[in-house]
């Protein structure tokens, strides 16, 4: 079976009523030669109305798109709601089963995080799903981790990991690596070889960042993470919870039983400086090899260059431009192009800006599934910043299967 790269935009009928429901549904898929399918969805209200109105639309396109491709809902792994009013918004997203993290017998993750989306929508779903012919996915849902066993692998997704009983971002991110340390010993994993993808999200990023970042090199060097190892492929944020006392929130991607040489560390070195130039501690991007694929995580991406400098300061073009350019750079060393794209979500630090970006990335990437949201980089020259997954064909039969 060949691979199968699909992306497209869709608009599913209400079945209750004449009217088409008010909202834009992207998707892409990727299929490769082991048939599994991997399918991104991006679904955002175009059309103002409260929040459990525009959530309720969500759920009732999401379903209808879901069933529309022959997939039951059981086939998600993971939910984030890109949410703009986060602590006046928690009962409505607990009102739905499928956006809430706590209900019984839950089979997804899912991620909650105040980052507004561009208006009208209060409310963006980006969904992740996975089909593998002739058989039903093995998971398991514990305390907000969602478990997936296949073959020889296992992968877990953890979202909404705090530590709110600490004052600062410093030691509330301490907390948060001492319960996500917990859980990796608890399933004999380690931080340095089986985490692949964190996602920091800091409240008033611009105060609370330089915390968030100094505790976590603190455990990276006592965990063995260095600039002579490696480091985790992550975005960190501007982010906030269901609660004003949460400086910082971890979600987090994990692959229990992954083989040192399914990974590599992409660095774009011409484009990019090391992350450590400048006191901080991520990998650009790193690809996961499979039999039959690679998956390639994009960490936050913003305009700068090989010795670690701001470029383009306050011109949203240009700092566009030079952030594909540096994403383009890293997608090449692992043999995959901006075309390879499955998802981006893009991060503007002034909300007007999104008139000027919204129109470009339709433009060049008229087929993708992406969303903006207004959350500050966490330098503030930095305008925009782009995160995103890229997959790929891959004929390694040596390697286990995804």
């Amino acid at each position: 079976m060949s691979p199968v790269i699909l992306k497209n935009n869709l608009s599913e009928p209400n079945p209750d009523s004449h009217r088409p429901l008010p909202v834009a549904i992207q998707f892409s898929r990727f299929r490769g030669k082991d048939g599994v399918e991997e399918i991104q969805w991006m679904i955002r209200p175009t059309e103002y109305a409260h929040f459990d109105i525009q959530l309720k639309w969500v759920r009732e396109a999401y379903e209808q798109a879901v069933q529309s491709m022959g997939l039951e809902m059981d086939s998600a792994v993971w939910r984030r709601f890109l949410c703009s009013d986060l602590i006046n918004q928690e009962a409505a997203l607990r009102g739905q089963s499928f956006s809430d993290p706590d209900v019984p017998n839950q089979n997804c993750a899912i991620s909650w995080v105040r980052q507004v989306p561009a208006p009208p929508s209060k409310v963006t779903l980006w969904a992740s799903h996975l089909r593998i012919p002739g058989e039903k996915l093995s998971k398991s849902y514990n305390n907000r981790t969602l478990s997936l066993k296949r073959k020889d692998l296992t992968h877990h997704w953890s979202t909404g990991i705090t530590s709110p009983e600490s004052v600062d971002s410093h030691a509330q991110t301490q907390g948060i690596f001492k319960k996500y340390g917990d859980f990796l010993k608890s399933e004999q994993m380690t931080l340095a070889d089986h985490v692949v993808r964190t996602w920091f999200f800091v409240q008033n990023v611009d105060n609370n960042y330089a915390g968030m970042v100094d505790a976590r090199n603190e455990v990276f060097e006592a965990e063995g993470l260095s600039a002579d190892t490696h480091y985790i492929a992550s975005t960190g944020i501007e982010g906030g919870y269901t609660d004003a006392p949460t400086n910082t929130l971890l979600d987090a991607y994990a692959i229990g039983g992954l083989k040192p040489e399914q990974i590599r560390y992409l660095h774009a070195l011409k484009h990019l400086s090391p992350t450590h130039v400048y006191g901080v501690a991520f990998e650009r991007a790193t690809a996961i090899d499979y039999r039959d694929r690679t998956q390639i995580f994009i960490s936050g991406t913003a305009s700068i260059d090989d010795q670690g400098v701001t470029l383009h300061r306050g011109d949203i073009h240009r700092q566009l431009e030079r952030t594909l350019e540096n994403i383009e750079a890293l997608l090449l060393e692992a043999d995959a192009t901006l075309d390879d794209m499955q998802v981006f979500i893009v991060y503007l630090r002034d909300p007007a800006d999104e008139v000027v970006v919204r129109p470009e990335i339709a433009r060049r990437f008229p087929e993708l599934p992406f969303e903006i949201v207004t959350a500050p980089v966490c330098r503030p020259g930095w305008l925009i910043e782009i995160e995103g997954l890229a997959v790929i064909e891959n004929d390694a039969q040596e390697l286990p299967p995804f």
